[in-house]
């Protein structure tokens, strides 16, 4: 990346540090015919086919999430506060989705309307598989549901009329058949009949662009956060043995001893996992980390929706200037760097790696989806949301020390920090997380073509940036009506 000397810069550097919202990317001559030529796999290590990562939030980083985040080539980061044995239990859940299908929910028909309802939000294409002896019988959404008592048994009022596809259909034809028999979506099945999996139009339109992140065995990806306090040593043996595919130590003050310590223990097990720390925003942390057994920093202190750092202790960067320093330092050893919050807009994603992270981490953003751990709540004016809240919350604090006693628990809860709930409103738009990832990964696609580049390494080394007044911004967004 180089800056843009017409924009008033001294040399290559700014006089001061920079947000997303400061910098702009100035097209460039290119080759690239079609964003559909842009390869966003990352070159970190971790797997990934698009250079999407979710933070590991309680509020938005659970089993759904990483199914569909791992299906679409991306990675989602397990909470560190989950207990090991549950994490075992979501990660075989993980590894067992099929790589290409949908999980579907399912009723028996027995079941109710009532019990239909509860669990239809759970996807983003709202509808359920009624199964009997194994073998699709039926579909059940919203729209079945309405007008019917709550006790009415699903068999009653399902849909039979169906097609279904067999489980080694490919995704165009499988887009075919449902465009041809006008179906949003059909069961897959095996060739006893049995119930494989889901797979919706535009799931099998996904499926011709998007590849999933997998691993050695075919199966999907996820990784799992630990912090830096407690047995770290055991607890990255047990991840390694549950079968995570990267470890991500995590604490709010990357840059302290503690943070090395564990960053010892962690390879002090032996194992080839890749292994990301931070949070930190200055090359002299990047520099001490890698030292320790990192493979790749994650930068980012404050710019987060749902931190409160920065105006509690005055304490982050910009994280433009932040990822851009942070990469630098990371390249002098041959490792990566996570871009971590701040991210708001598909621009920013693309100005992010344009500074060169290898990925980019999100957390509130997705939290308002289908697919985050919440259950799904309703405003007074009947718009569907979510909560989100940060990991240095009340809430959060409160799960972390669950096991601790009254005492402790009082003394922590006095200090604790970030916003504790947040309502974050589903977008009718786009509501479902691989509704933001089409719109993340399309502007990150066509800010390659404009920069010339095949792929992220390329897209890094021959995007040139400028630095913009507000009022720039501004120009920048567009009007919501008129003038």
């Amino acid at each position: 990346m180089q800056f843009l000397k017409q924009s008033g810069l001294r040399g290559e550097q700014p006089a001061h540090d920079l947000t997303y919202d400061d910098v702009f990317m100035v097209p460039r001559r290119s080759a690239v015919a079609s964003r559909y030529d842009v390869d966003l796999s990352s070159n970190d290590g971790t797997g990934t086919t698009i250079p999407l990562v979710v933070a590991n939030m309680t509020a938005v980083s659970g089993r759904r999430m990483a199914e569909t985040l791992a299906r679409r080539g991306g990675l989602a980061v397990l909470p560190q506060d989950i207990p090991l044995d549950v994490v075992a239990e979501v990660v075989a859940w993980i590894k067992d989705r099929h790589p290409v299908f949908e999980t579907p929910i399912t009723l028996a028909p027995h079941e109710t309307v009532s019990d239909a309802l509860g669990l239809l939000p759970k996807r983003a294409h709202r509808a359920a598989i009624v199964v009997q002896d194994g073998r699709p019988v039926g579909i059940i959404t919203e729209a079945d549901c309405q007008g019917v008592d709550r006790f009415t048994q699903v068999g009653e009022v399902m849909t039979t009329d169906m097609v279904t596809l067999p489980d080694d259909v490919d995704p165009r034809s499988a887009f075919d058949t449902l465009a041809a028999t006008r179906h949003r979506l059909a069961p897959v099945v095996d060739a006893n009949g049995g119930l494989v999996g889901l797979l919706t139009r535009t799931g099998a339109l996904r499926s011709t662009i998007y590849g999933p992140a997998l691993d050695a065995d075919g199966r999907l990806r996820v990784a799992a956060a630990i912090g830096v306090n407690g047995d770290v040593a055991a607890k990255t043996a047990r991840l390694v043995e549950i079968g995570v595919d990267t470890l991500v130590v995590d604490t709010a003050h990357g840059h302290q001893e503690r943070m090395i310590d564990a960053l010892k223990a962690v390879r002090s097990v032996g194992h080839h996992l890749p292994v990301v720390a931070g949070n930190v925003v200055a090359a002299e942390g990047v520099h001490d980390l890698v030292e320790a057994g990192a493979d790749i920093v994650k930068v980012g202190v404050g710019p987060g929706a749902m931190c409160t750092t920065r105006m509690m202790t005055g304490v982050g960067r910009p994280q433009f200037s932040a990822v851009l320093e942070c990469v630098q330092a990371a390249a002098e050893h041959g490792k990566h760097v996570w871009a971590d919050g701040g991210v708001r807009h598909p621009r920013d994603v693309a100005l992010a790696l344009a500074a060169g992270a290898s990925q980019v981490m999100i957390g509130s953003w997705f939290a308002g989806t289908y697919e985050s751990p919440g259950d799904l709540q309703r405003s007074a004016d009947g718009r569907a949301y979510k909560e989100s809240f940060g990991m240095a919350s009340a809430r959060a604090v409160a799960n972390r020390t669950s096991s601790d006693g009254a005492f402790e628990r009082a003394r922590k809860a006095l200090y604790e920090e970030g916003i504790s709930s947040s309502r974050m409103f589903l977008d009718p738009a786009r509501p479902g997380v691989e509704d933001l990832i089409d719109e993340i990964c399309s502007g990150v696609r066509s800010s390659c073509t404009y920069a010339g580049a095949h792929d992220l390494e390329e897209f890094s080394e021959r995007a040139v940036i400028g630095v913009q007044s507000a009022a720039g911004y501004a120009e920048g967004r567009p009007l919501p009506a008129g003038w």
